[in-house]
């Protein structure tokens, strides 16, 4: 890594400067993290992005630790327990005994897994990029690790401490991370988080909060033309109790319910005697969980009443609903600050999405999640992201850092 020039910097800041350099390879080093398959459940291909981080990171020669996370668990087509391995979570630590300590995440997982057709990252123009991943989240990544680069080129840098954690399943509800992500805020005094800035440049403020959950409704197998009478159709249960969870929305104000998988039967000729149906939750406030664990509970309890039918709701909550609490505030106007002095202004706004800043902020430390580079049409294989992003995002974070540690700013 060269040190930063001395002259004709952006703000009077060598280390600002130095990022607008570092574009170019910031680009290509995108293009091969996102060339690199890592879906949520294939391991070999997490544990090499994250081989690729540690490399890229190991200048800044922070304690690097490898870690195991519990394995996925979830409800197969038939109802039964499963369990899938996970990648490894990579945790970097760097001055942990500092005045100020702060906690860097990303997701090193994507929807996009071994099977699906996006697959190849490129260049489309002169300011954007294509591919899986490169918005959601690995340019966020290559943004935490200029900003962090910056930091550690400050003679200023003793004055802060930092911990990032590289998480391998985020986009399945950071199960199997959830206690690393909980021991991270136990330790630091505030948390920046990389997923993807908006479209137009805005960052989340409140976010919803998450549940997922599973029932499986168990009915009789009997033969569809002999004797029907005697069977109990498991799908249909699951059909009208599906209608009865979609009238849950439009009940309580901010939140929605989603039946977003049902899966059973087999040949035409037997009554089907299982079916397993999915569905999401996203909530506005604390108390809409309680609300719509008593709502559900009172459907399958009600469905399973009916005599040869038997019903087992599963899952829960995963992600708390994520307000502006004071800590957070005062972290989204340090950030607009230093966003001023690079000629950003930036805009906060609501959103029904959620991501570890909620773990985060169950936890009690204050974040701020959008840090990472600016895309859309994330999730999907449209997505992408814009290349110059690297360098503005990268240098908001800095900027952040850098006058934290030189006093300028202070976040007590």
């Amino acid at each position: 890594m060269s040190p930063p020039p001395a002259h004709g910097a952006p703000n009077g800041v060598p280390q600002l400067h130095w990022i607008d350099g570092q574009v170019a390879a910031m680009r290509d080093e995108l293009l091969r993290l996102s060339n690199l398959n890592s879906g949520s459940f294939n391991t070999a291909g997490v544990d090499a992005c994250a081989q690729r981080l540690r490399q890229l990171f190991a200048p800044l020669q922070a304690e690097a630790e490898s870690i195991a996370v519990a394995p996925y668990r979830y409800t197969d087509d038939r109802g039964e327990w499963r369990e899938r391995p996970l990648g490894h979570a990579l945790r970097l630590r760097k001055r942990p005994d500092a005045p100020l300590r702060v906690f860097l995440c990303g997701h090193l997982d994507t929807v996009f897994g071994v099977e699906h057709p996006f697959q190849n990252a490129h260049v489309a123009g002169d300011d954007r990029m294509h591919g899986p991943g490169v918005a959601d989240l690995k340019g966020g990544l290559l943004a935490m690790f200029l900003a962090l680069s910056a930091l550690e080129q400050s003679p200023h840098r003793e004055r802060i401490g930092w911990e990032v954690l590289f998480n391998p399943d985020e986009e399945i509800g950071s199960q199997g991370s959830a206690p690393l992500l909980a021991e991270a805020a136990g330790r630091n005094h505030f948390g920046l988080v990389y997923e993807p800035a908006y479209a137009d440049g805005g960052l989340a403020s409140e976010r919803k909060g998450s549940g997922n959950f599973d029932i499986v409704v168990r009915g009789r197998a009997a033969h569809a033309g002999r004797n029907p009478e005697d069977g109990r159709n498991a799908i249909a249960a699951a059909a009208t109790l599906a209608t009865e969870l979609h009238g849950i929305n439009g009940q309580r104000e901010g939140l929605t319910l989603n039946v977003g998988y049902v899966h059973g039967g087999g040949p035409l000729n037997i009554v089907p005697e299982r079916c397993v149906l999915k569905f999401n939750v996203r909530t506005s406030r604390h108390e809409d969980e309680a609300w719509l664990l008593d709502a559900v509970q009172k459907l399958v309890d009600t469905a399973g009443k009916a005599e040869g039918y038997a019903l087992e709701l599963r899952g829960g909550f995963t992600r708390p609903p994520k307000p502006v609490s004071a800590g957070t505030a005062r972290l989204q106007q340090l950030l607009s600050n230093c966003g001023e002095t690079l000629g950003l202004q930036l805009q906060f706004r609501p959103t029904g999405g959620c991501c570890d800043g909620n773990n985060l902020a169950a936890r009690g430390l204050a974040n701020v999640d959008n840090l990472g580079v600016v895309g859309g049409e994330i999730h999907s294989d449209r997505e992408w992201m814009r290349i110059s992003s690297l360098a503005e995002r990268g240098k908001l974070s800095a900027a952040l850092l850098l006058k934290l540690a030189s006093g300028e700013l202070s976040w007590t």
